[in-house]
């Protein structure tokens, strides 16, 4: 089944937070998060072992325990089994996202994305999710951010392994579907060019943004469109980039981004424009978009984006953008008037 048939709602939440990313976050805080996401008629919820080393998903297990389990949607990751060992937190090698859990839970992350770990991890995230089921397994981070030179390695470790597991599990209804859940654009190349398997969507992350959408644009989007895949957009606001934070692709932003950033603000605040909207509603107005899952550690986000999807934004305001370069020429557009 299409991602796009399974998804309740164009706004997902974005899990990735409750892991205590970039900071330490009060459990209480991280429940009412989700608790806000649920009433404001969220159904669609992200997750991974990842996040904080199971943290997010022990945390939204918690948050959600008491709900109508046919009324929410469920995605989650594999590629990683979190031991009962802890581990020295500061040795971990994350790739380019360093430290960005560094307030997580110390168990021990081990990447491994043979069948059998497939197996396993969805049967620890069951247990951390507190749930009988996942709807969507999205494999994590088969790309260059985590592994550098050795990506096509895992990426063929995957392909054997966890791809295959997924595809059975899928055709055998234990899933409703699975893809890849990563940040960088190649390995979704990949993984279309194969004759099988037969993935079902992707999640991909910060890279198809308004900051950040050129190369997702030319090579991947068309062809899931044309598949009837459909992609979720995680990392809408490039890492809090677009939004005044001062990180981009999880690392300090660098002067080119804060520019083009200055840049864009300059514009939307002439036209009354939030940044939000113009982040969420740019990502949404490519076909091949399923789904964006901003990620939140307040309350209060989730009902600002909300707000942003609904904010009506003038067509003359991305016309600009697009005659200041500042969005790609072949970019579809949220063109209402």
């Amino acid at each position: 089944m299409a991602l796009r048939d399974i998804l309740p709602g164009k706004l997902g939440f974005g899990a990735a937070p409750l892991g205590n990313m970039f900071r330490d976050i009060p459990e209480q805080e991280a429940l009412a998060t989700v608790e806000a996401a649920w009433t404001d008629g969220i159904r669609y919820f992200d997750n991974a072992p990842f996040y904080g080393a199971g943290l997010a998903e022990i945390r939204m297990g918690e948050a959600l325990a008491g709900k109508p389990r046919d009324e929410y949607v469920i995605s989650t990751k594999v590629g990683r089994i979190i031991l009962d060992e802890v581990e020295d937190v500061s040795a971990r090698d994350l790739g380019e996202k360093g430290d960005v859990f560094k307030h997580g839970r110390p168990n021990t992350i081990v990447n491994d994305y043979s069948e059998d770990a497939t197996l396993r991890s969805i049967a620890d995230s069951l247990k951390r999710l507190k749930t009988d089921r996942i709807e969507i397994a999205f494999v994590h981070d088969v790309a260059q951010d985590f592994f550098g030179d050795t990506w096509l390695a895992m990426f063929e470790s995957a392909r054997k392994g966890a791809f295959k597991v997924l595809d059975r599990l899928r055709d055998e209804g234990v899933i409703k579907a699975w893809g890849l859940g990563v940040n960088r654009v190649e390995p979704i190349e990949l993984l279309l060019a194969l004759d099988e398997p037969r993935p079902d969507g992707f999640l991909l992350a910060g890279r198809y943004t308004l900051l950040d959408h050129d190369r997702a644009l030319q090579r991947v989007m068309p062809m899931v469109a044309e598949r009837g895949l459909g992609i979720v957009v995680g990392g809408p606001y490039s890492s809090g980039a677009l939004v005044g934070g001062p990180n981009f692709e999880y690392a300090p932003a660098p002067p080119a981004i804060l520019a083009k950033v200055e840049r864009i603000k300059a514009i939307a605040d002439r036209y009354g424009i939030s940044m939000k909207a113009a982040g969420l509603q740019f990502s949404l107005a490519n076909p091949a978009v399923a789904a964006v899952i901003p990620g939140a550690s307040r309350p209060s986000r989730i009902a600002e984006d909300r707000a942003a999807l609904q904010e009506v934004i003038p067509g003359a305001f991305w016309r600009e953008l697009r005659d200041a370069n500042l969005v790609s020429r072949d970019a579809p557009l949220p063109l209402a008037d």
